[in-house]
């Protein structure tokens, strides 16, 4: 085991967690209404502006408890910054409001 949370934390200003949780059941889930197609989007514009693999890391998790038959849950850590009903259309607006046009913020 490698303890590396200073390197991390140095290097790290933001992290986005979107929301791919899948169940069986009655209610909805981001898994259901588009969290792998939001998560694709998040990195591609990180991507476009060449801010992947920098000071923004982008994760998967499971329920973030914002659940909607109408988007994916995703938050913006330690911004604390949460939405719910994302669309992958969503996310550069989202993305620019969080870390501006060109991700400079970050």
């Amino acid at each position: 085991m490698n303890e590396r949370t200073a390197e991390h934390r140095d290097r790290l200003d933001a992290h986005v967690f979107v929301c791919t949780n899948d169940r069986d059941g009655e209610h909805a889930c981001c898994g259901d209404v588009g969290g792998e197609a939001v998560e694709t989007a998040v990195k591609e514009w990180l991507r476009e502006r060449d801010a992947f693999w920098t000071a923004v890391s982008v994760s998967t998790t499971s329920c973030l408890g914002l659940c909607s038959e109408n988007g994916t849950a995703v938050t913006i850590q330690p911004q604390n910054e949460w939405y719910s009903d994302v669309s992958p259309e969503d996310v550069p607006r989202l993305l620019e409001t969080a870390f501006g046009p060109d991700a400079s913020l970050v």
